[in-house]
């Protein structure tokens, strides 16, 4: 009976992580991603694979979190290329890479930032004169928050929205907001904790330093989890290193 016991406990203590690490990531939960490669009309193919990077902890119900570097893939379902000035593609990040086997999700597309828009998010508001210190710097993000770090907070346009974390050169958490005019929501589903937003503000929606790109269509709605992104200067290109602010609409079957 004892070895029995015995057994049963071992068995769960070694099994529990990966049960865990299983669970579904909660409708709501913003996961803010890098792109691992350019994504364009000219070299994009129905089914090719889209990957993409985790590039901040994102923390779950319970004290869990995705760690930052995890992997989210998905596909392309449909390019246009350039008729006139006009071209689209098409996509869908549906799977997180928690373990070997990753969780299926549904995803929208909140926010897009291009690798430049990404870079001036590190760069400090001011030039850093005599006493300034890195660890007391102030910087923008994509969408306008204002992060004192130091100690200090994330200022939005109506005040404190979190706090940047500590001991990081990037990564914030917030709280999600509304951005009518760009026609974003704020949380959703109850999910009220702090999130996760990386370079990204509180209420940042639609496209930032990519001119001619827009979000046609975000995936919130019919086709569910299809991103179209159409650009009215010719080919859509989106460079490496890109910021793109998904939002969990659903979690896996």
């Amino acid at each position: 009976m004892k070895l029995q016991w015995r057994f049963s406990f071992l068995s769960v203590l070694f099994l529990a992580p990966s049960a865990y690490a299983q669970q579904p990531i909660p409708q709501g939960t913003i996961l803010a991603v890098r792109l691992n490669h350019t994504l364009s009309t000219k070299n994009a193919k129905p089914n090719g694979i889209i990957s993409a990077r985790v590039m901040q902890d994102v923390p779950l119900p319970g004290g869990g979190k995705i760690h930052e570097g995890a992997k989210v893939t998905g596909h392309v379902v449909d390019v246009r290329q350039p008729q006139g000035a006009s071209a689209s593609i098409s996509f869908v990040l549906d799977r997180v890479l928690t373990s070997k086997k990753g969780l299926r999700v549904t995803t929208d597309l909140r926010a897009l930032a291009s690798l430049l828009a990404v870079d001036d998010a590190f760069v400090p508001d001011y030039g850093m004169g005599e006493g300034d210190t890195w660890s007391a710097r102030t910087t923008i993000q994509v969408g306008g928050d204002a992060v004192y770090w130091g100690g200090g907070s994330v200022i939005g346009a109506s005040g404190p929205v979190g706090k940047p974390v500590e001991g990081a050169d990037s990564g914030v958490l917030v709280q999600v907001s509304a951005n009518p005019e760009r026609h974003c929501r704020g949380e959703i589903n109850d999910n009220h904790g702090p999130q996760a937003l990386w370079v990204f503000s509180s209420d940042a929606c639609g496209v930032y330093g990519i001119d001619g790109l827009s979000i046609a269509h975000a995936g919130r709605t019919e086709p569910i989890g299809v991103i179209e992104l159409v650009s009215n200067r010719g080919e859509v290109r989106v460079r490496i290193g890109s910021g793109l602010l998904l939002r969990v609409i659903a979690p896996a079957d």
